[in-house]
């Protein structure tokens, strides 16, 4: 069953990831993306990190299929954080064709 999408929570400098969370029937799912994997689905680098919610908005649809996409795969653990990688970008964009964010 497909996550559904839950909040924005923001830019982590530190980790440098986005945060957001999705929703799986009622229960919270903690999600990140890496900048790296972010500008991959953007198909740009060297975003500034203010400008990462925007970035994250424009593309959202693509970022959060991924990341349901991946809890699908992944173990079922309580607390499991939804991880999306540079790594998970070539891959969905073969599996679901070009990215639909795209005008």
């Amino acid at each position: 069953m497909p996550l559904t999408r839950g909040q924005i929570v923001g830019h982590d400098n530190e980790r440098m990831a986005f945060a957001f969370t999705m929703m799986n029937a009622g229960e919270i799912v903690p999600c990140q993306i890496s900048d790296a994997a972010m500008n991959d689905v953007a198909e740009t680098k060297g975003t500034p990190s203010i400008a990462r919610q925007a970035q994250f908005v424009a593309h959202r649809d693509t970022i959060e299929r991924i990341a349901s996409d991946l809890f699908d795969k992944a173990p079922s653990i309580k607390g499991y954080v939804v991880r999306i990688f540079s790594k998970h970008i070539q891959g969905a964009r073969s599996a679901h064709g070009p990215d639909q964010d795209t005008q």
